[in-house]
């Protein structure tokens, strides 16, 4: 066997990384041939470079390729992969709450907060508050919408609370398996 195998530039992980690294070198040649009498560049050459930066992204993707050496991250990644059912709940309930909530402030808050002009603006209040994030870019004027307010932040604490608990002795189950192979 000489060593060779044909089958390695097909890999994922090999095809990766030469899209990640190719935008540099394409970049070298681009610059290498490039017309210096040019004043303004053409849509077209735009166009190019737009491709060649989202190539660049692929750069991010090969940080994934070093999970298979950390045992941790093997053991966060079968976590996520047994509670798959509670975190789909937890992002169809969040998707629901933040749904009903930020049509419920819209029609609070509209006539006299400007910031909550549409639906998806007080969906963005509802994910923001729901999370406990709260950025303060869109909060309520009225005394309703105070209230609400503070129904939701509330809720929002119990709806991130209760799914940990299951995730957290799901933690548990794979990390005593993972130590009983040891």
């Amino acid at each position: 066997s000489s060593g060779i195998n044909a089958e390695w530039p097909l890999r994922p992980g090999n095809i990766l990384d030469i899209l990640s690294i190719l935008p540099f070198y394409v970049s070298l040649l681009a610059e290498a041939f490039e017309d210096e009498n040019a004043d303004n560049p053409t849509e077209h050459e735009h166009k190019s470079y737009v491709v060649l930066r989202v190539c660049r992204i692929f750069r991010i993707v090969r940080v994934f390729k070093f999970i298979r050496h950390s045992q941790d991250l093997i053991m966060i990644i079968k976590v996520v992969g047994h509670a798959k059912k509670e975190l789909c709940l937890l992002v169809l309930l969040l998707f629901i709450f933040s749904v009903s909530f930020g049509s419920l402030m819209y029609y609070i808050e509209h006539q006299k907060n400007n910031q909550f002009s549409t639906i998806m603006q007080g969906c963005w209040w509802a994910i923001v508050t729901i999370t406990t994030i709260g950025y303060g870019d869109i909060a309520p004027q009225t005394w309703l919408g105070k209230v609400v307010g503070s129904l939701v932040l509330t809720m929002g604490i119990v709806f991130l609370a209760l799914p940990m608990t299951i995730i957290v002795g799901k933690f548990s189950t794979v990390y005593e398996k993972e130590k009983g192979k040891e």
